[in-house]
């Protein structure tokens, strides 16, 4: 638990894989926190002072200091409790380079891909955009097997940094499998990946965590006919 009276506050939203990357951390370090749910389509004042700059979550207030963008808050974390928990990037300083670069590769690369695939205005660009996913998972696959050295997660024996990155987007991925119809982590062509997602999902912390699959695809849902209505409503005027 946070000792030295720390006083750990978490502004978030129920959906957000960024914000599941700071639970993940906060829970795996035994931290306590509270949680505040944020109406994105009404943000608190106290949201948009304690980010001014993106005014999004997620938004960690420890001691009443804010902290932002999930990736910098998990680091954060890891730092401010060393002593408290597991430590989520190696020891090792070319090792945690490597940590870095996989979760920034699938921020900035497999993410990018993916949302193409599944958005791109012609089925050109989708088809693109699923040939770059494609290529960035059997990069990421060759990335597990370098950083976990046969071992479970990317973080070896225990979760580390890439795993909490990556696995907070493991609802969303389900969740979207479902309704398209196949596999991100496909057993055939990732193994190692769809391995390591099974096991993850299966963790009492991302069972904690992570939402409810059937509440994402409701919350999918009505994003696409609000969006759609959207369109309809600007071409008409």
């Amino acid at each position: 638990m946070a000792g030295g009276g720390d006083e750990l506050k978490l502004l978030g939203m129920w959906a957000s894989p960024y914000v599941q990357r700071v639970e993940l951390a906060l829970r795996l370090k035994g931290l306590d926190y509270d949680y505040v749910e944020e109406d994105l389509g009404n943000k608190s004042e106290f949201l948009l002072a304690s980010n001014p700059v993106h005014k999004k979550v997620p938004v960690l207030i420890h001691n009443g200091k804010p902290v932002c963008e999930s990736s910098v808050i998990v680091q954060y974390i890891d730092e401010a409790f060393a002593g408290t928990g597991p430590n989520l990037l190696p020891a090792d300083s070319h090792e945690r380079a490597a940590a870095r670069f996989w979760a920034a590769f699938n921020d900035d690369t497999l993410k990018k891909a993916s949302e193409q695939a599944l958005r791109g205005k012609t089925e050109e660009e989708k088809a693109e955009g699923k040939k770059k996913a494609a290529e960035a998972l059997e990069k990421l696959e060759g990335g597990l097997r370098d950083c976990s050295k046969g071992k479970p997660f990317f973080g070896g024996d225990t979760v580390g940094y890439v795993d909490v990155m990556l696995g907070a987007t493991l609802g969303w991925v389900r969740a979207t499998d479902q309704m398209q119809g196949r596999k991100m982590f496909d057993p055939a062509t990732t193994p190692l990946l769809a391995a390591w997602a099974e096991r993850f999902v299966e963790l009492d912390v991302a069972k904690a965590v992570l939402p409810d699959v059937e509440k994402l695809i409701e919350l999918a849902k009505m994003r696409h006919a609000q969006a759609a209505a959207a369109a309809a409503a600007a071409q008409a005027s």
